[in-house]
């Protein structure tokens, strides 16, 4: 009988097990896809594959070839020579796709140069056979291609499932440290809140400034921000300004609450308090102290060096003193004392703007003018966040004959 080139032979007995349970790769139908614009061809290569039981898919040209690969497609065997797409421009294409990137494609040719090896190579060929195809070689090529993509199968699902753990794990430490801030946010707060009460001890002695630690922290906040300070500094800052006068919890009430003026031994002992605020917040390991305990010890120094307690001058004060020295005495004008009513803005303006470049640092003064505004709403606006405890009615001071405002203020010591 005359064998029939385009017709295979039948496989040797043991050819179909031993392709078929090395492994176990072939355990699963495989979707194979044949382009060649031959017929003979598309048929006998899928003769050659069809014992071991693969799917096989049949496209005339590189262009239908192309438009029949989907997901399932498991490898591609692809002709090199076909009219309009040919194999080279189909690989090239296939290469572009992300989704067939790695999609094994065996190209087959009957050209063997090493021109045609190496452009095949460059289009993307995972492998190439040549023609006329040999049975042996094709199925040992086919099976290589297909563990091959069984092993990145395999990577593929194994980075999808770390992928999927390390986004859980990622979600779950996030959950936590968002718990931590929560906590820790929790924690601040609570110091916050006892550093207040703690304050507002020595405060709720002066009736007219219960409310004047909690403005003076907004004020510097203002101040902080205007200056471009990191927001991290401006909150630390800010808070720990409301501790300026916390030493005032040692002075007697009989000077802390005089309405008349002080002697000169009683305001040495007032101006005592910014020491004693400095050792009551020193050695703390909290930075919101250690910035309390610089305020405190500050507030009171000036701009020429004629402050207390150390006569500090100009930029040897730290920063933040010089911003509460402002806000604390605008504060302390606008405010209501045992000896005096409240001054308008403007009326505590003309007290402070002779000070400028000699109490206040004359930089950080401009910018408290131009940003007057701000500051008066942070004065009309009611505390947030504290509640400031009233320590009931007091005597009214006696009629005045119109003193000096500067006179009054100080004869207290200071505006503050």
């Amino acid at each position: 009988m005359p064998i029939d080139p385009m017709r295979p032979a039948p496989l040797p007995a043991a050819m179909p097990a031993l392709f078929a349970n090395r492994a176990g790769t072939e355990a699963k139908p495989r979707r194979i896809l044949v382009a060649d614009d031959e017929a003979g061809c598309r048929e006998l290569l899928a003769a050659m594959l069809r014992p071991l039981g693969h799917a096989i898919d049949a496209a005339a040209d590189g262009r239908e070839a192309l438009a029949k690969l989907s997901p399932e497609t498991d490898l591609l065997l692809l002709d090199l020579m076909m009219p309009g797409v040919d194999g080279l421009a189909a690989l090239r294409r296939l290469r572009a796709d992300a989704a067939f990137g790695d999609l094994p494609a065996i190209l087959v040719t009957a050209m063997e140069t090493r021109e045609d090896r190496l452009r095949a190579v460059e289009a993307g060929a995972s492998d190439f056979i040549a023609k006329p195809v040999d049975r042996a070689e094709l199925l040992v090529r086919v099976k290589a291609q297909l563990r091959m993509k069984d092993a990145q199968d395999a990577l593929k699902r194994e980075r999808a499932e770390l992928e999927a753990t390390v986004r859980s794990r990622t979600a779950d430490l996030r959950h936590a440290l968002a718990e931590m801030a929560g906590a820790r946010r929790t924690a601040e707060d609570s110091h916050l809140d006892t550093i207040r009460r703690l304050v507002l001890t020595s405060e709720l002695r002066d009736p007219d400034t219960c409310r004047h630690i909690l403005r003076i922290g907004r004020y510097c906040a203002v101040l902080g921000r205007a200056l471009g300070l990191p927001a991290a500094e401006v909150e630390i800052g800010s808070q720990a300004a409301t501790m300026h006068d916390v030493g005032k919890i040692a002075i007697p009430d009989s000077i802390l609450r005089k309405r008349g003026s002080l002697t000169a031994s009683e305001r040495r002992i007032m101006e005592t308090h910014t020491e004693i605020g400095a050792r009551i917040l020193a050695g703390s390991p909290s930075k919101l102290m250690q910035a309390g305990e610089l305020i405190a010890i500050s507030h009171h120094e000036k701009w020429d060096g004629s402050g207390y307690p150390r006569r500090l001058a100009a930029g040897s004060i730290p920063l933040w003193g010089r911003i509460c020295a402002i806000v604390d005495v605008f504060d302390a004008l606008t405010s209501k004392r045992p000896y005096r009513r409240a001054l308008s803005v403007e009326e505590a303006l003309d007290i402070m703007r002779p000070e400028r470049g000699r109490h206040f640092d004359p930089r950080l003064f401009d910018v408290f003018l131009a940003h007057l505004d701000e500051l008066s709403a942070v004065k009309q606006a009611p505390p947030e966040g504290a509640r400031v405890l009233s320590p009931g009615p007091w005597p009214s001071p006696p009629p005045r004959s119109a003193p000096s405002w500067r006179a009054s203020e100080r004869a207290h010591g200071s505006a503050c």
